[in-house]
């Protein structure tokens, strides 16, 4: 891919696109990826490309829930590995929490190569210093991230497949559950389950962003960078969360930027 110049107005989304590309291309990733990839890309347009301000007050209280949760667990399919990995690992590592790796399109080869991707940056970020505003040994806290998902040792009870297979130590035994990037199946199941579902999704019509306790509509790794932020300069304590009034805010968002 040529290089694309610090001027370009799109520039994070061309090289967003191009790390995808090259995932799919290493096995990381399924077939459609690239076509969930562009059905965001599309959403995000007609978001300006930008964090709205109800995004990021739904970044505040996924942060503050996360923060407040028990037993909180990251999960994470292909794209977003690819696209905000290491920003999640930095997250996991200052909720205290563990990463679950729970894709659609399940083989053992994509899980390992997905679970060593994680593992590599575990590794890089450890030798970096801490996120701005924490206090704690960064060493420390990013290598006892564990990285879950491997072993499809725990079930989802209202699925039925390959969909229903998780970690027994992560999404089965979690009360509240951040799901970037998530298919609205396995989100309702696992709020029938009474977990807290907290989602990133850039469609505020899709069936996962309806049925999300949280649902922050922003692009993934705009969204991750925020989400680490706020959970380590947030005080907030979880509200009375009204997510329908989030969802109509984004849609009103859209309607404007799609008038000419």
């Amino acid at each position: 891919m040529a290089e694309i110049p610090d001027s370009h107005p799109r520039k994070a989304s061309l090289l967003s696109r191009q790390r995808i590309v090259e995932a799919t291309k290493n096995g990381l990733l399924a077939d459609s990826a690239m076509i969930a990839h562009g059905r965001g890309e599309a959403f995000d347009y007609l978001l300006g490309e930008k964090t709205s301000d109800s995004a990021k007050l739904a970044i505040k209280e996924v942060a503050a829930r996360l923060m407040a949760a028990k037993n909180p667990v990251i999960s994470v399919n292909g794209n977003t590995v690819v696209l905000a990995g290491k920003s999640l690992i930095r997250l996991a590592a200052v909720i205290n929490c563990p990463i679950e790796v729970n894709i659609y399109y399940r083989t053992e080869d994509r899980m390992l190569k997905l679970n060593s991707l994680l593992e590599n940056q575990k590794e890089l970020l450890s030798q970096e210093s801490g996120p701005k505003g924490w206090d704690g040994i960064w060493n420390s806290a990013v290598m006892s991230v564990k990285i879950l998902g491997k072993l499809g040792d725990g079930r989802i009870e209202g699925l039925e497949g390959p969909r229903a297979i998780c970690s027994a130590e992560g999404i089965e035994k979690a009360d509240v559950v951040l799901v970037p990037l998530e298919d609205g199946d396995r989100c309702e199941a696992l709020v029938n389950l009474e977990k807290q579902v907290l989602v990133v999704d850039l469609n505020p019509l899709s069936r996962t962003a309806k049925m999300a306790t949280v649902t922050i509509v922003d692009e993934i790794s705009r969204a991750a960078e925020l989400l680490l932020e706020y959970a380590i300069n947030n005080n907030q304590m979880p509200t009375e969360w009204n997510n329908n009034d989030i969802l109509n805010k984004s849609l009103k968002i859209i309607a404007s930027n799609a008038t000419i």
